[in-house]
C-alpha cells in the first residue's frame, strides 16, 4: 500500500480509525473527524479562508467555510484532521488555513497536512480497486475518480500524478 511518510508517524490506533473508513468512495471524512472526537462546524469564514482548527480546554473544533464547494469542504476537513494528528502540539490559539492551505505554520507543515489529507480522503487502496478501463484518457480517469470521491478535479489530478498514472 502506497502512503505518504506522514502516515508512518500515526499510531496504530489512528491508522485503524482512518482505515475503517476506507471501504468505499466517498470516504466519510466527517465520520473520521467524529471518531477522533473532533467537532466540525460549517461556518461563514472570512473570504479566502477555507478552514481553521482550534483546541480549547481539550475540545477540538474545526470550522469549515460553508461557502466553499462540497468538494473543497471535504478536502479542507481532511487537511484539518491531518493537522490534528500531526501538529496537535502546534494548534495553540488555532490554525487558520487559507484557500491555498497557507497558515501561520511553515509551508513544510502545511505540505505534511496536505499529503496526509490526501491519504485520508483519496487512499490508493480505493483508487486501485476501481475498475478503470485502460482505454480511458488520464483526464477521464481523473474526472471519474473525482466525482466518485466527491473531491475536486485538481485534487485528484495531483493525487494521480503522484501515483504515476
Amino acid at each position: 500500500m502506497k502512503v505518504c511518510s506522514e502516515w508512518f508517524r500515526l499510531s496504530k490506533e489512528q491508522k485503524d480509525i482512518i482505515s475503517q473508513h476506507h471501504d468505499s468512495f466517498p470516504v466519510k471524512v466527517g465520520s473520521i473527524a467524529k471518531a477522533f472526537g473532533i467537532q466540525v462546524k460549517r461556518s461563514t469564514l472570512s473570504p479566502g479562508i477555507s478552514g481553521e482548527i482550534k483546541e480549547t480546554n481539550g475540545e477540538v473544533i474545526v470550522k469549515i467555510n460553508r461557502h466553499d464547494s462540497e468538494e473543497r469542504q471535504r478536502f479542507t476537513l481532511a487537511h484539518e484532521i491531518a493537522h490534528f494528528l500531526l501538529h496537535r502540539d502546534k494548534i495553540g490559539d488555532g490554525i487558520v488555513d487559507t484557500m491555498l492551505f497557507r497558515s501561520s505554520l511553515s509551508n513544510s507543515l502545511e505540505a505534511e497536512a496536505n499529503r496526509l489529507a490526501a491519504d485520508i480522503v483519496m487512499p490508493f487502496s480505493l483508487i486501485d480497486s476501481e475498475p478503470l478501463s485502460s482505454n480511458l484518457r488520464f483526464e477521464e480517469r481523473v474526472e471519474y475518480l473525482a466525482n466518485l470521491s466527491k473531491l475536486s478535479i485538481p485534487a485528484m489530478e495531483i493525487r494521480l500524478g503522484k501515483k504515476g498514472f
